[in-house]
């Protein structure tokens, strides 16, 4: 959790901007917002004059012109697909001034809407990624950060180990024996080979219901500065088995069908939904190492209450796989859930 001085440190660098920018003689208050996984505080700027604006602040100072949030920002607004404008920096301040795209997530949505809209509001997150990957390869440029990075071996394999470094070590408290250890590892190996052999397109990476934000009537991404290339059931799984969010299986079924209907491949279905399990399993397996590290090692227990429907997901697919079969005999040795 943020210490006391790192509270008052990030309050210091937003007065710093609010009287630099002439803000803080208009009255304007900083608001402190629900931070993320990652070491940025947010800010929300209101005055009595002006729209309010929100200030992401980093852990220390940037140069703007390299800043992967900003660089990332271009590449999609080429696209286009809906992100937060940027609005100024502060760079010497580790500050970036964004526009406010208010409260409401598509995780914060679902609780207090129809079903109808839930509907609507999903088939239009697919066609996002539908236009990520379909844009993302026509603007492939060196220019563009995520071009140079991907989910290769070495990054796919390192999430595995983050799962059970932090996870099953760090929070569960579980030293699996050598042998024991080999064998994950054997298994691990196997899947990552999988899919980091698959053709690669553009991933936002974090492709949740935490990351969308519905603002004057459509859905606004967010959070994606560790864009990279990887397989292209990788953003759809990070939205379709979303640690924070439960789906009917019925309307599972129907996004893929939709999202595969949109590029032309209505008849790969089968090959597909394959393809589907591998992703969702090791993105569930990191999103685990996650929630691990964020309660053991950032003293953190938000993320505690998403691990049972995080571990659902994983005990699922593990039982819906024939080939899985190995993996989860020696995964339900480490986690009672997984028997």
């Amino acid at each position: 959790m943020t210490t006391r001085v790192e509270a008052e440190t990030a309050q210091a660098r937003v007065q710093a901007h609010l009287e630099r920018s002439g803000l803080a003689s208009q009255g304007a208050r900083a608001v402190p917002l629900t931070g993320d996984a990652s070491d940025r505080r947010y800010y929300r700027v209101i005055t009595r004059t002006a729209p309010s604006v929100v200030l992401a602040l980093y852990a220390r100072p940037f140069d703007a012109e390299t800043l992967p949030f900003v660089n990332v920002s271009q590449l999609f607004a080429r696209m286009p697909v809906p992100v937060p404008m940027i609005l100024g920096h502060a760079a010497d301040l580790g500050i970036l001034v964004l526009e406010d795209l208010g409260d409401v997530t598509l995780q914060a949505h679902l609780g207090a809407a129809p079903a109808t809209d839930h509907a609507a509001l999903y088939r239009e997150a697919v066609e996002l990624i539908a236009t990520l990957q379909r844009r993302g390869f026509e603007l492939t440029s060196r220019d563009y950060l995520p071009y140079s990075v991907a989910f290769d071996v070495e990054k796919l394999t390192w999430e595995l180990e983050f799962f059970l470094k932090h996870f099953v070590g760090a929070y569960r408290g579980v030293t699996p024996g050598p042998s024991t250890l080999d064998a994950l590892r054997a298994e691990f190996a196997t899947i990552v080979e999988e899919l980091a052999a698959e053709p690669r397109v553009l991933c936002h990476r974090d492709y949740h219901s935490r990351n969308l934000m519905l603002h004057h009537g459509r859905l606004y991404v967010i959070d994606y500065q560790d864009a990279r290339l990887g397989p292209d059931t990788y953003d759809l799984m990070s939205l379709l088995r979303d640690s924070y969010v439960d789906l009917p299986e019925a309307a599972v079924a129907d996004l893929i069908a939709y999202f595969l209907a949109l590029r032309g491949q209505t008849g790969r279905s089968g090959e597909f939904q394959s393809r589907c399990a591998v992703m969702a399993l090791q993105r569930n397996l990191k999103a685990l190492g996650t929630f691990g590290y964020q309660t053991t090692a950032r003293d953190n227990p938000v993320y505690i209450q998403y691990i049972p429907r995080t571990l659902r997901y994983v005990r699922d697919n593990l039982a819906r796989e024939p080939r899985f079969g190995r993996l989860r005999d020696l995964l339900a040795g480490c986690l009672d859930e997984l028997r």
